[in-house]
């Protein structure tokens, strides 16, 4: 199984922490030349010291902001006229939670350009690059709310679904390229994004975290919570040429708590 990963170079969004920052190490110890993206430096900084490297490997960050596209539009453009992006991780933190109805026209408006424009934007300033090498891989870091919507997160149930739309429809104009877009849906894993909804359902409900932890993991066969690095080696996987022929895929990777097939 060929799983190396030596001289391509992967844009990873949200590589600062968490999910992005696990499959950015995930990505290096296949070989890959890594570039993070996010908004700190200081924290950027401390996640490129932490990647594992080799005699070859370059490792880098960009600091930017997903919320501003033509900004980031210009940054991305920057990295690839010295180096193209074969791998793009498109990743960012979710909406606050809430129910549909309520959520205000902006939390939807600043969601779908934090997402989906976002993303598109990514998508444009590397693809040149990918085309040029006939070979290319873009995985979107989104939701299992794309199949069973998710009780009061109605902003990013939403914006979710819209991802993995474009994705696929992605998939089906880029295969002949030689890119495969693919989406990873990550279940209750332990990041800040848990914290945030443990803390966001503990204040609504007035239970405890712990309580509320208990009755999410009720719904999980396998009685835990994720690791970040179990959804990056999932990602990293997609990224491979032992993954060449998954493409347009929505993969679920949440300790079986779906029920859906």
């Amino acid at each position: 199984m060929k799983l190396d990963l030596a001289g391509k170079h992967a844009l990873v969004c949200g590589g600062s922490e968490g999910i992005g920052r696990a499959v950015a190490i995930e990505l290096a110890q296949l070989g890959a030349d890594v570039t993070l993206l996010a908004r700190r430096e200081d924290a950027l900084r401390e996640a490129v010291a932490a990647l594992p490297t080799n005699d070859t490997q370059r490792h880098g960050y960009l600091v930017a902001d997903v919320s501003q596209a033509q900004a980031l539009n210009a940054a991305v453009a920057a990295l690839v006229a010295t180096k193209p992006v074969h791998i793009l991780i498109n990743n960012t933190g979710g909406p606050p939670g809430g129910a549909a109805h309520t959520a205000g026209i902006e939390a939807y408006l600043d969601a779908f350009n934090k997402h989906l424009i976002a993303n598109h934007t990514l998508l444009q300033a590397v693809l040149p690059g990918m085309r040029a090498a006939h070979w290319g891989r873009i995985v979107n870091v989104i939701s299992t709310s794309v199949y069973e919507p998710i009780p009061n997160l109605g902003v990013s149930n939403t914006i979710r679904g819209a991802v993995a739309s474009w994705a696929k429809t992605l998939s089906r104009e880029l295969g002949s390229d030689g890119i495969t877009v693919n989406n990873v849906l990550p279940g209750y894993t332990r990041t800040q994004r848990l914290d945030q909804i443990l803390a966001d359902r503990s204040k609504a409900s007035g239970k405890s975290q712990s309580e509320i932890a208990s009755t999410m993991l009720s719904s999980v066969p396998a009685g835990r919570f994720a690791e970040a690095g179990e959804i990056g080696g999932v990602i990293a996987f997609l990224c491979t040429d032992a993954a060449a022929y998954v493409n347009g895929q929505s993969l679920a990777v949440d300790g079986g708590r779906m029920q859906s097939i």
